[in-house]
């Protein structure tokens, strides 16, 4: 298959060598010139991929609309807040036979749509079930090393969903196929958000307890918003619920989690962002997910404290005892 991967940072660029490796024509773009001309003169990127060479058969270019012509599929690997305005910009480029497969995590700011409905609002007349999302517990650091993984290619259309499938499947990479897109792009968009609490709780010098309590009452937060918006509560159970936060919350890999440690360790959100070179989208996903429970008047108090945390300088401590002084209540492990 002919693939175009949008995106070159660490995620996108290991799915390309991932999917050259499955015998797939790939042609990655490129955002910075500086990042282009390296890979292409050293064929490494050690910001994203350390130690980490680029294979000669693995094509680059800077022509965004080049890229994505008469290709089979299109690999959406650009931070959340930027694929409405790429993709739009590319509506006139893009077949409507392309299966477009999004691997950013976020929930757009103001306009709360999920990634897969970002991109079908941009692309108005694009078939719904061409639209899919590939999450999971996934950090590209491993994943590019080959250990196994597992990950779900969420799409409504189940051919589409499969055809995705054969096309990243692996030895080293076991693709799940799931029809309930919106439960999974909310349960990898969600965690990041708990992920930042981890960070915050191991910054401050917590230990398992704490972490475990935060994970489990996460995952019923997560649940609790996603069944809401129309999401299935058993995909919360899945990869991209309870196995994307476990594995989002407990990495040093995790940018979210680094976010997090960073401001448990008393830094400001503000320097701890412009010192990363990749994006850590559980900050902007807070926002939108302080902007959802104004909305639905679902409750969520740990992600409520996450974003007073991050945005209105909230003394984590004093969030802690915040969650810890609730009413007493039953515990529920669903929502029936």
């Amino acid at each position: 298959m002919k693939i175009a991967v949008l995106g070159s940072g660490s995620w996108g660029m290991t799915l390309a060598m991932h999917l050259l490796k499955n015998g797939h024509e790939v042609e990655v773009w490129f955002y910075l010139e500086k990042d282009f001309n390296q890979a292409q003169e050293t064929r490494e990127l050690p910001d994203y991929l350390p130690n980490v060479k680029l294979p000669l058969e693995l094509q680059f270019t800077m022509d965004m609309k080049t890229c994505v012509s008469n290709k089979d599929i299109i690999l959406v690997a650009i931070p959340s807040h930027t694929v409405g305005m790429t993709i739009s910009n590319l509506s006139h480029s893009i077949s409507k036979e392309c299966i477009l497969v999004n691997v950013a995590k976020g929930i757009e700011n103001n306009t709360l749509r999920t990634m897969s409905q970002v991109i079908s609002h941009a692309l108005p007349n694009h078939p719904v079930g061409n639209i899919s999302s590939l999450y999971g517990p996934t950090h590209a650091e491993e994943v590019v090393q080959e250990m196994p993984s597992t990950i779900v290619a969420a799409c409504p259309d189940e051919t589409s969903g499969k055809i995705v499938q054969k096309a990243f499947m692996s030895d080293s990479l076991r693709v799940y196929t799931n029809v309930d897109i919106l439960g999974v792009e909310y349960g990898g968009s969600l965690k990041n958000v708990i992920a930042i609490a981890a960070g915050i709780l191991a910054g401050m010098g917590y230990g398992d307890n704490t972490l475990a309590a935060l994970l489990t009452r996460g995952l019923f937060e997560m649940t609790r918003l996603g069944v809401y918006l129309g999401a299935q509560e058993q995909t919360f159970a899945g990869l991209s619920g309870m196995g994307d936060l476990i594995v989002t919350c407990l990495s040093t890999h995790s940018r979210n989690r680094h976010v997090g440690y960073e401001l448990g360790k008393g830094r400001k959100l503000k320097e701890i962002l412009e010192e990363m070179k990749m994006v850590a989208e559980g900050v902007n996903t807070s926002r939108s997910v302080h902007q959802l429970i104004s909305k639905t008047g679902v409750e969520m108090p740990i992600s409520e404290q996450i974003f007073q945390v991050l945005f209105e300088e909230k003394d984590p401590l004093v969030a802690v005892e915040e969650l810890m002084g609730r009413a007493p209540r039953k515990e529920r492990h669903s929502l029936n």
